[in-house]
């Protein structure tokens, strides 16, 4: 695994070097996945708008990992801790759409998400049992139906 996270830490230094970034790069193996934690300055630009480019740069880093160790194996990426903080909103938002359809008695459809904030939002909803969620579209114009249960 040692060998994965340096691979990760050489591909996104180049990467980030070649747009003009030089965040710190720190990288764990933390229950089977691998973590790159990147901090710094100029994190709107990693990050991009609702974490467009952070997903691409973890697909990219992702890719290159897998291409190397040959094998499997799930990264995240993340910078000062977006991730954590997007899933905290998302599961705000969800909770307070949630408490809104009930109170309406009808569905309420919202988005687009990508698949990452559509799971969020669906896992918040999920213990809620007056309450039920679909994804609806194709592709990154996938929305959620939140649906009152009578």
């Amino acid at each position: 695994m040692e060998e994965a996270i340096e691979i990760g830490k050489r591909f996104l230094t180049d990467l980030l070097k070649a747009i003009g970034v030089s965040p710190s790069i720190n990288g764990v193996l933390k229950e089977g996945n691998l973590y790159f934690e990147l901090r710094g300055d100029k994190k709107g630009i990693l990050i991009g708008k609702y974490g467009r480019t952070l997903d691409a740069l973890q697909m990219l880093l992702n890719r290159m990992i897998q291409k190397e160790v040959k094998r499997p194996i799930r990264v995240i990426l993340d910078v000062d801790e977006y991730r954590k903080r997007r899933t905290e909103t998302l599961t705000k938002m969800a909770f307070r759409l949630g408490e809104k359809a009930k109170r309406s008695g009808k569905p309420l459809t919202i988005g687009p998400f990508s698949a990452h904030d559509r799971r969020v939002i669906h896992m918040a909803l999920k213990e809620d049992p007056s309450l039920r969620t679909e994804s609806i579209g194709e592709g990154d114009t996938k929305k959620i139906t939140i649906i009152p249960k009578r």
